[in-house]
């Protein structure tokens, strides 16, 4: 097999993202790439064309074609093998299948792409082994880092003291002048006017107000960011032990720098993870619209749904002040077993007739600003005991033969969903050694200081809405696998919410903005 190139175009022929693995002239690969979209039929079920001289792959993903272009000798197999490695590849780099979201991606798009081929020969790596290749850190790099850091925290020391002793300065001057008492006495007069001022400012700037529960937190931090006057002396004035510490941390530094001298890697500690939930992205558009579904669901080792709970929220997150006089025009796709909920602060009646999330007073804006999770505009929440609404049902059928204990699992996936990093842990007996897997369609890791078996599946599409996995431990008690829980994201949610527009109430065209949208599984088990 020799993969000539490989691209990712719009249905118009346009190349987004292309990477080409042999030698040939650029011209060459842009005539392949443009005839493409006239070979391709409509209709038809193939997912292959081929020319006299080469042979097209292709995938339609939403409004895009993944495209890996060979020469016709290569074995139509492993072109296949190829395309599917690369289509789990897109949606992991990319925020969106669409052009944008492709373009902001392309390098690391290019970088996935050169780790799956070399030199036109696929690679016989995973898609964990892709993302691990293309976030692979330097030691050196991490070193520099840290006496960069250690630099920069030794001029702020020295910054801080050079203001205390330029506050001395200034104290005893104006004592000098001006009598002592009765000038240090002015001097806080004057900054207590000044904090009580910028108070009423931040209060009477806007929002829900102090008192609604929602700009409550704004209204704080501005207050704190926005006092002036020069800070009090218990603010100046170092922590007790500090001189102690900087000691302590400048020794640390040298230390650290000698061993970089003498060609030492040093290693940082890595920080343990906030949890199941990644890190959102900072904020790029003018207003940010999230949609998130947090599930607790129990199932029964023997089939059957002990609890299903679904709970959403909506919220609203605004940069600038100018944007933040609107209303939200939303979709709720009429599920009758989804109670909806509005804040008390959002006009009711025009959401029940109009779908439409706005204030009650429409010359009161929305609060602005990116701390925390934003405003919550609308709450609903889903419970039923229908088994055929659960988007992962696992089953384990654990049997004992002579010395050994076979454990088959089984997961089956709704077509609703496309899940992504799936991770089913699977307590086990006190175990000295790993357990002897048989087979499993994924990866495994086992945990032997809680004893605990972890199954990882990257996504679960219609390429493997099932599949199994098997391993052989020591007799066991059946219960002893139990209860198995499992954890996974989705970028689709069972209300379907939709943002429709934003409705701008001081005229003019509606602002930009974005939707988030996931669900993520706050406590599922199979008991």
């Amino acid at each position: 097999m020799v993969v000539l190139a490989a691209s990712i175009i719009s249905k118009s022929g346009k190349a987004l993202v292309s990477r080409q693995f042999v030698d040939m002239s650029r011209i060459r690969i842009e005539g392949l790439l443009a005839a493409f979209p006239k070979l391709v039929g409509t209709g038809k079920q193939h997912t292959y064309v081929e020319t006299e001289n080469v042979r097209y792959v292709y995938q339609p993903i939403e409004a895009l074609y993944l495209l890996v272009v060979t020469n016709k000798q290569s074995n139509i197999l492993e072109d296949l093998e190829t395309l599917r490695l690369l289509s789990k590849l897109v949606p992991e780099y990319s925020p969106s299948l669409d052009e944008d979201g492709v373009c902001k991606a392309a390098f690391e798009l290019i970088f996935a792409f050169d780790e799956v081929i070399s030199l036109g020969h696929k690679e016989n790596v995973t898609v964990a082994q892709v993302k691990q290749y293309c976030e692979m850190d330097s030691h050196e790099e991490r070193l520099h880092k840290l006496v960069l850091q250690s630099k920069i925290n030794e001029t702020k020391d020295v910054m801080k003291r050079k203001a205390s002793e330029i506050d001395k300065s200034k104290i005893e001057k104006n004592r000098g002048d001006k009598g002592g008492f009765m000038s240090l006495q002015s001097m806080g007069s004057g900054r207590i006017e000044s904090t009580f001022s910028d108070m009423s400012i931040s209060s009477g700037g806007g929002g829900f107000g102090s008192g609604s529960g929602f700009g409550l937190s704004t209204d704080v931090d501005s207050f704190s960011s926005k006092s002036k006057g020069r800070p009090s002396a218990s603010a100046t004035a170092p922590p007790k032990g500090l001189g102690m510490q900087l000691g302590k941390t400048q020794r640390t530094n040298q230390f650290l720098e000698s061993l970089k001298a003498e060609g030492e890697v040093i290693i940082e500690d890595s920080k343990p993870s906030a949890g199941p939930r990644s890190a959102a992205p900072p904020l790029t558009d003018p207003i940010t619209l999230t949609v998130e579904e947090k599930l607790n669901v129990t199932l029964k080792r023997d089939g059957g749904v002990s609890n299903f709970d679904v709970q959403g929220t909506l919220s609203l997150q605004i940069l600038n002040e100018d944007d933040a006089y609107i209303q939200v025009q939303v979709e709720t796709r009429g599920n009758s077993g989804i109670l909806f909920k509005t804040h008390p602060n959002i006009n009711k009646e025009l959401f029940s007739n109009e779908n439409i999330l706005g204030l009650k007073d429409p010359n009161r804006p929305f609060p602005i600003g990116q701390a925390g999770d934003g405003v919550g505009l609308l709450k609903w929440r889903m419970q039923t005991v229908d088994e055929s609404v659960v988007p992962l049902t696992i089953n384990c059928w654990p049997s004992v033969s002579g010395n050994e204990t076979y454990v088959s699992i089984e997961y089956e996936a709704s077509s609703m969903f496309d899940l992504r990093n799936v991770v089913i842990s699977v307590p086990l007996p006190a175990l000295r050694e790993a357990p002897n897997v048989r087979q499993i369609d994924g990866e495994w890791r086992y945990d032997s200081r809680n004893s605990i078996f972890e199954w990882s599946i990257l996504l679960i599409d219609n390429s493997n809405r099932s599949g199994s996995m098997e391993f052989v431990v020591p007799p066991a008690d059946s219960s002893a696998f139990f209860p198995i829980s499992v954890r996974f994201t989705a970028t689709s949610t069972f209300s379907d919410l939709k943002v429709l527009n934003i409705l701008p109430l001081r005229g003019g065209p509606p602002p930009k903005h974005s939707q988030r949208t996931q669900l993520f599984t706050e406590n599922y088990q199979v008991a």
